[in-house]
Order: structure tokens, then sequence, then C-alpha cells
């Protein structure tokens, strides 16, 4: 019986040969991804914002601008309410009030006799809530550990390789994870802290992935010294290739079974590992292995130079031949 292959054996790719048409892809879409989320914004979740939560489950779909009304009549400020994974899936979110824990446990209680008086059948999943300088700081941690951890990446990678290796692996975590908050901001989904999660995620598998194509190339740099540098990378890419796509594919056929079958609340963390798995195994191909070729990187860029030559002069062999 013979084993199912998704790539076979032997292939000859030649992948170099559309890197410029995806680099000016790659840029187009990274700019619009980085202007999406300086003009559109992220939709911050109350992790990151501050205020209260509440998530309904209703058994049949509400008339949203009603339930806005009904929870504003309330008096604790302008609610906003967003579709959660489903039509019938709200989740109603407020300022946080004054008065600490008491009043937004008062809050809470009203918005769910609220809910119940009005809604038979409707059900209150969640409810959470979070101080504006619990939230700062969220924000704050999040962001510098995604910064740090891209930096650390990039050092590891000069370290282990050369600083051309290290320019390429930041560059391909830096893509991956603006076109990843790109998607966030076009489609407004929930921004919280299992977002951050996913992004560390993709930040380590495109760092794992990277680093075998990298680490091809170095081998084959040192096996083939006369090889030309697009050549070497094609041939390098190919004897990966089916690591790459064995890998990629089984994760994202299990995230894919989340996202259809999974709990709404892991909805966020699933969607952007399986977004930034896509986008990670197409720049690991046509990001991270084509900068090589734009630092001018070559068969013999890594090599030891010969040793300086001696200053020309008779030797003291020279003399003793001679006697």
């Amino acid at each position: 019986m013979r084993l199912l292959k998704l790539v076979p054996d032997n292939t000859n790719i030649d992948f170099m040969s559309v890197r410029n048409i995806a680099l000016v892809l790659s840029i187009l879409i990274t700019a619009a991804s980085i202007a999406l989320v300086f003009t559109r914004g992220l939709n911050l979740g109350v992790d990151f914002v501050g205020g209260q939560l509440v998530r309904v489950t209703f058994v049949q779909p509400p008339q949203l601008d009603t339930l806005r009304d009904q929870v504003d009549s309330l008096g604790r400020g302008e609610a906003s309410l967003q579709e959660f994974g489903a039509p019938n899936v709200i989740a109603i979110r407020m300022p946080l009030p004054e008065g600490g824990e008491e009043a937004a446990s008062r809050t809470a209680t009203q918005v769910r006799d609220l809910i119940t008086s009005h809604y038979t059948g409707a059900r209150i999943d969640a409810v959470e809530t979070v101080s504006g300088k619990v939230s700062n700081e969220l924000f704050r941690s999040g962001s510098l550990a995604v910064a740090l951890a891209m930096i650390g990446i990039a050092i590891y990678i000069w370290i282990r390789f050369e600083w051309q290796f290290g320019i390429g692996a930041l560059v391909t975590l830096f893509h991956d994870v603006w076109m990843t908050l790109g998607f966030f901001s076009l489609t407004q989904l929930e921004f919280n802290l299992n977002v951050i999660a996913a992004i560390l995620t993709i930040v380590g598998y495109s760092l794992n992935d990277t680093v075998v194509i990298y680490d091809r190339i170095r081998e084959n740099l040192r096996k083939y010294r006369k090889m030309e540098i697009v050549p070497l990378l094609n041939l390098s890419l190919n004897e990966t290739l089916s690591r790459t796509m064995v890998t990629s594919i089984s994760i994202m056929l299990a995230l894919l079974a989340l996202l259809i079958l999974g709990p709404d609340v892991i909805f966020g963390l699933t969607i952007a590992i399986f977004i930034g798995i896509f986008v990670g195994t197409y720049s690991s191909i046509y990001i991270s292995s084509p900068i090589l070729v734009w630092l001018k990187v070559s068969s013999d860029s890594f090599m030891p130079r010969d040793p300086v030559s001696r200053a020309s002069g008779p030797r003291n062999e020279d003399f003793g031949a001679r006697v």
C-alpha cells in the first residue's frame, strides 16, 4: 500500500521567478494593513479598554436597536452591542461604572434581570469586568511581549546564522504580525488577550519554519560553492517543501475543525492562528528567502578568506638550498 504524499519527491518549482511580484504584493498588503490599523483601528476587547462585557445567548436574534435602548435605559452609560460568532449571541459592552466592584456587580445584576425579563429563554454566558488601570497594563504588557519576542528572535537568527538571515527573519515576522493585525482591523473581530497569545504563537511558528529553510540554505551554501544564489534558494525551498506543506496543512486542518466546531470563546484565538499559519507559510517561501538575494548573499559570502600571503623576499629555506 503506497503512502499518500502531499508533495511529490524531487520537486523542481522555480519559486524565485516570481519573487519580485510577491514582494510588490506583500508590500501593498502590509501597507494596507498598517493603514487600516491606524485609520480604522482595532476592536479592542474589555481586556484592553476596560469596562464591563456581558455575553448573552438569545433563543432568537434580537433587534439590536431595541436591545441597546433597553440597556441604555439603566443609566449606566452608552452600551455597545456586537454579534459574537452567531446572530443570536450578543456581546453587550458598557463603560465601567463608578463605585468599584460593588457598582460593577449591581450593573451586571441589572443587565441580567433586564435580559431575563424581556427575553424568555435568554442565557447569560459570561460577565467580565476590567478596570481602566488593569486594561492599560495588559495592553502595554501584550505589546511589549510581541516586540521583545520579535527582537529576540532576530538576534537569535543573527547569532546562529549571519546578519542577513537575522534581517530576513525580522522582516518576515513584521510581515506576518501586520497581516494578522490588518485582518482583525478589516473584520473588526474583537482583539483581546487571546489574540495576543495567538500572535506570539504565530511568531514562534514562523520562526520554526524560517529556521528550517535557513538551515538548509546554509547547508547548501557550503555544499554547492559554485552554484548561483537563485538556483541554490530554489533547491533549498524544494528540498524543504514537503516538510513545510505537511506541517502547515496538518495544523490548518486542526484549526479549521476548531473554527467550525469549537466554542465561541476561542474563536478569535483560532482564526488568528489560522490566518497566521497561512501567511507564515507564504512568507517563509517568498519573504525570508528572496530577501537574501536582495541583501547580496552569494555562495562565497560566508567562506573564510585566504590568508594574506607573506611579503615577497628570500626565505631561510632558500638560502639553505643554495649553499
